[in-house]
Order: structure tokens, then C-alpha cells, then sequence
């Protein structure tokens, strides 16, 4: 089974930066797409951006130009790099993980997700 544990989240002041990390553990034929998440009190997650194995990326209109999704492919940690933050950006931040398992099924693997919250 694979696992993903989320880090970097924490208190910024608006106009700042954080940087998430996601590092993958456990054994799998091989991780496809990947990407983060968040859910902020009350609302349902979203996504913000994703990044495929050949290196595609993909933002929420929220996260374009100011976000940048990466990943290290041989290791296959995720990044979410976030400048320019909101208070609206508050929220738990999940990573995510289209899993091929040995079988070849294809399982979306999640992490425990870490806290993001913007205020001054």
C-alpha cells in the first residue's frame, strides 16, 4: 500500500509564501498523475492544480499564476509551491495520487492533509 504524507503547511501573513511537500512511501508498479487539494471549513475540496507523470500541469483559475505544481519524478515527492497568498486561501491542503498498483488497478491514494492558513 501506498501512503502520502503532506508538510510544509503553517501560518502566513497575506502576500506570502509556503511551500507543501508530499512524500510517497510503499510499494507500487508506478504513480501516474498527482495532485493537491484543498478543503477549507464548510466547503467541499477542490482541486488546485495537477501534474502528470510526463509532466503536464493543470491549475484552478485560483491557483494560475500564482501557484506552481512540481513533482521529482524519479522519487515522485510532490510540490506545491504558493506565492502571493489570500485569506481565502485558508484550508487544509490534501495530496493526491493515481496509484498503479502491481495489479494494474488504478487506486487514488490520499494524505492526511496539512494545514494552510493566511491571516494577519
Amino acid at each position: 500500500q501506498v501512503h502520502l504524507v503532506e508538510s510544509g503547511g503553517g501560518l502566513v501573513q497575506p502576500g506570502g509564501s509556503l511551500r507543501l511537500s508530499c512524500t510517497p512511501s510503499g510499494i507500487a508498479y508506478s504513480i501516474d498523475t498527482m495532485g493537491w487539494f484543498r478543503q477549507a471549513p464548510g466547503k467541499q475540496r477542490e482541486l488546485v492544480a495537477t501534474i502528470t507523470s510526463g509532466g503536464t500541469r493543470n491549475y484552478a483559475d485560483f491557483a494560475e499564476g500564482r501557484f506552481t505544481i512540481s513533482r521529482d519524478n524519479l522519487k515522485n515527492t510532490l510540490y506545491l509551491q504558493m506565492n502571493s497568498l489570500k485569506p481565502e486561501d485558508t484550508a487544509v491542503y490534501y495530496c493526491n495520487a493515481r496509484v498503479v498498483a502491481l495489479s494494474g488497478a488504478k487506486v487514488d491514494t490520499w494524505g492526511q492533509g496539512t494545514q494552510v492558513t493566511v491571516s494577519s
